[in-house]
């Protein structure tokens, strides 16, 4: 199949994104980092979320261990915990995880040749740049989850043709800023199979996503969209979010969109843009970003019921999150009073988190004039 990607390849695959390695730095600090990949089938109209994360790596506390989530066909549901910290494995400088509960030859936690680990891993994962791999079994039914699929990379945060940027910019290397968030793909196409308890599936250039988040303090309440994935536009992708910031003492609402279209990079952050959002506790997100010659609007929808994920927290990993992968979302992109993209997708991660969710969420004008042009 050919390629659906239409502007410039990137100069390399391996260039270095910003916070894509592993950021524990062996304290006994409270610390999670967790990562998010995201593989669209839309042939299938299915999407398969995969959910990793460490908590107090230095084992021997309360929350001490791993987990494995992920929503799958149908918006299914499945986790897994991995307790021993000590067969979790992160490369420190580069984007490379793994974890396993059993193997059959126990070997030491690093990455694994694809064969040597589909032989000796019973249940785990393992990702990285250009691979991504794994089994989740469910003890109660026997039932079983298996992937293995490889990855080209195409967008990370910012142009294709320039190094990637550090998703919340310069600041976020400083260590008052928690949680952290990186983006570290935006864009990328898969190839490969998964088979989903019996149901095997192949696919080629199948649309593909992955960030990361990490730190000390755990998000209050937030809002995420995510979509590469739409009608007519293969080389498209959008993330937008919008959260309660701990800094230092105090507390800021932040928001931004950044879109990948064609190889150019539209990015909307928080210190040159001004945001406006409107967020139902489930079903509808608004988000209106502009700078001084670009705008963007965002419309999502989900009339079905949610998922209920978990989450980080400061009593351990708990269900605070409500998601689908199976939104609409509506994107406009305006430079100046020129409509330059109109974009569709019934496949868009939507998502509301944390609390309170008892009431409207609304930040900025955001009044129904503002998606009227």
């Amino acid at each position: 199949m050919s390629s659906p990607f239409t502007n410039t390849k990137p100069r390399s695959t391996e260039l270095p994104v910003p916070h894509s390695g592993y950021h524990w730095d062996g304290s006994e600090r409270r610390f999670f980092e967790g990562w998010y990949l995201r593989l669209t089938l839309p042939e299938l109209n299915e999407s398969v979320a995969f959910m990793y994360s460490i908590e107090d790596p230095i084992g021997g506390k309360t929350h001490s261990g791993g987990t494995a989530q992920i929503l799958g066909f149908g918006e299914q549901y499945r986790w897994r915990t991995f307790p021993d910290v000590h067969q979790f494995w992160a490369w420190r400088h580069r984007f490379g995880l793994g974890h396993w509960r059993s193997a059959i030859a126990q070997p030491s936690p690093r990455y694994l040749d694809p064969e040597v680990f589909d032989r000796t891993i019973h249940e785990g994962y393992q990702a990285t740049t250009h691979l991504h791999q794994g089994t989740l079994r469910d003890p109660a039914s026997g039932k079983s989850v298996r992937w293995c699929y490889t990855i080209e990379p195409w967008d990370r945060w910012g142009d294709r043709t320039e190094l990637p940027r550090a998703t919340a910019g310069w600041l976020s290397f400083l260590p008052v800023f928690e949680p952290g968030w990186q983006v570290l793909m935006a864009h990328g196409h898969a190839s490969g199979w998964i088979d989903w308890e019996g149901d095997r599936h192949t696919f080629t250039n199948a649309p593909t996503y992955a960030e990361k988040n990490w730190g000390g303090a755990f998000p209050e309440k937030w809002f995420w969209i995510q979509c590469n994935a739409f009608d007519s536009e293969p080389d498209l992708s959008v993330t937008a979010v919008g959260s309660w910031r701990e800094v230092l003492t105090w507390r800021e609402k932040v928001g931004m969109v950044g879109i990948h279209y064609r190889g150019k990079f539209y990015e909307f952050p928080p210190r040159n843009s001004q945001l406006a959002w409107k967020v139902t506790p489930w079903g509808s997100w608004q988000i209106v970003a502009e700078t001084e010659d670009l705008r963007v609007e965002l419309m999502g929808r989900c009339d079905r019921p949610p998922a209920d994920i978990r989450v980080p927290s400061t009593d351990g990993m708990v269900f605070d999150c409500k998601d689908t992968t199976h939104g609409t979302l509506t994107l406009t992109l305006w430079q100046g009073q020129q409509r330059i993209l109109y974009a569709t997708s019934h496949q868009a991660g939507l998502e509301v988190g944390g609390h309170p969710w008892d009431e409207v969420w609304q930040f900025g004008d955001i009044s129904e004039q503002l998606f009227s042009r």
